[in-house]
């Protein structure tokens, strides 16, 4: 049968609306598999008057009879996740049958999430921006073969495992902090005392070798959505580096993240919102400080999922877009939030920079460049989008738009969202679902 994986991630720097998409497409799908990131990434969804926001369970678990998968490319917090999974219980969502954990998926300790806040204080005014959920200090431990993975806590001598590595993250800290036993508190003592809780929990999940489930469903020939978070823009290598994650964001990191060959990747959804939002430190061409970045803030609701962080916004940009559009091979485009832009005269397009003093149309650049974006104006659209249900209702203006950005970037724009609710969602004429 030799099905192949779409994936399904964001083109910008993350909060582009990737837990609605998924959880639109996931009645094609067989299984819904996270394969990058950790919980410092929320994935808000809405339907039915309710509002979920999943920070480790893919997006998937809301369409009953689907296999979701936490995947090895994860690093997961078993405090954070038990926390997730009983609020979905409560919602009367019974995730049991449908979840499944890899093995290989590396714990996040209470140490490290020690470790972020004090590797971040140390920073000063270079902080990055990181959500202190202790994600790059577990991605640090794992490259380095220091980490605990989830397979781990199956081990009779675990708790062996676990007491070698807060001892070594004891060290560190001592060495960033000055204190001579920063462990010697009754705050860390609860948050020991609530991760072996949290792990006893995780165990009653079905943790498995995830690699063999996904070729070996690939082989049968269901079919698999891959859900990526963050952003592309954070990716660690092709990012705004240093401001950027700790994982690999872009289409490629489903491979490592899931562990299918890269001949296995199928379609690959691309994901943007109408304008621009950024969450943290770092370069931000086009962000507007002004009105109109307030009312596009005020408007999308831009405060981060799961930090609650308010999100600088600002016009859209192309020059980005076109770059991790690249990177991941896109083949379909995913427009969100286009109803935000309703209230503008006029709606700004970035298609290129001026970079210290030279004109170009390549988003690669130093954090400390001098950059002066360069717009394309468009007509707004001045219309109520949220109330439309096919594409014939659109206005010409808001289709203009539509049609400058497939043309700059060269890919189709398929779906185009005018509202968070699931059925606030057009799937345009010329979207073929096919796997």
């Amino acid at each position: 049968m030799n099905k192949k994986v779409d994936v399904l991630l964001g083109l910008q720097w993350g909060d582009e609306g990737k837990g609605k998409v998924v959880d639109v497409l996931t009645p094609h799908y067989d299984m819904v598999a996270r394969f990058q990131g950790g919980p410092n990434a929320g994935h808000t969804l809405e339907f039915d008057d309710k509002k979920f926001v999943l920070r480790s369970i893919p997006s998937g678990i809301f369409q009953g009879g689907k296999t979701n998968l936490i995947g090895n490319g994860v690093v997961l917090d078993p405090v954070l996740f038990r926390q997730e999974a009983e609020e979905l219980m409560t919602s009367g969502i019974d995730i049991r049958p449908q979840l499944v954990i890899s093995k290989k998926a590396h714990l996040i300790l209470p140490t490290l999430r020690m470790l972020d806040a004090a590797n971040e204080a140390s920073k000063g005014a270079a902080k990055i921006g990181t959500t202190g959920k202790g994600i790059g200090p577990t991605y640090t431990d794992k490259i380095s073969r220091n980490g605990i993975r989830v397979g781990d806590v199956l081990h009779a001598d675990f708790r062996d495992r676990f007491e070698q590595a807060k001892q070594r993250h004891a060290r560190m800290l001592t060495s960033l902090t000055g204190e001579a036993d920063p462990l010697d508190t009754e705050e860390y003592r609860r948050m020991e005392a609530d991760f072996m809780d949290a792990v006893e929990y995780l165990k009653s999940f079905r943790i498995v070798d995830s690699e063999y489930l996904v070729n070996d469903a690939l082989q049968s020939g269901q079919t698999i959505l891959a859900e990526g978070a963050q952003g592309s823009l954070l990716d660690v290598d092709f990012g705004s580096y240093p401001f950027v994650t700790s994982s690999n964001t872009v289409a490629a990191g489903c491979c490592t993240g899931l562990g299918i060959a890269p001949s296995r990747v199928g379609r690959v959804y691309g994901i943007f919102k109408a304008y621009c939002t950024r969450v943290g430190a770092g370069p931000f061409p086009t962000e507007l400080d002004d009105a109109n970045g307030h009312a596009m803030a005020e408007r999308g609701f831009e405060f981060g999922a799961v930090t609650g962080r308010k999100r600088r916004c600002g016009w859209i940009d192309l020059v980005a877009l076109k770059y991790t559009t690249m990177l991941s091979g896109v083949t379909d485009l995913i427009m969100m939030k286009s109803d935000v832009l309703d209230i503008f005269d006029e709606i700004k397009a970035c298609v290129s920079y001026e970079i210290d003093g030279k004109h170009t149309n390549h988003f690669p650049f130093e954090v400390d460049s001098s950059i002066t974006p360069e717009y394309k104006s468009f007509k707004g659209w001045k219309t109520d989008l949220t109330k439309m249900r096919s594409e014939d209702e659109l206005p010409e203006e808001f289709m203009a738009y539509v049609r400058f950005i497939e043309e700059y970037l060269g890919v189709p724009i398929t779906i185009l969202s005018v509202g968070p609710d699931r059925i606030e969602t057009i799937l345009r004429e010329g979207f073929v679902y096919k796997h």
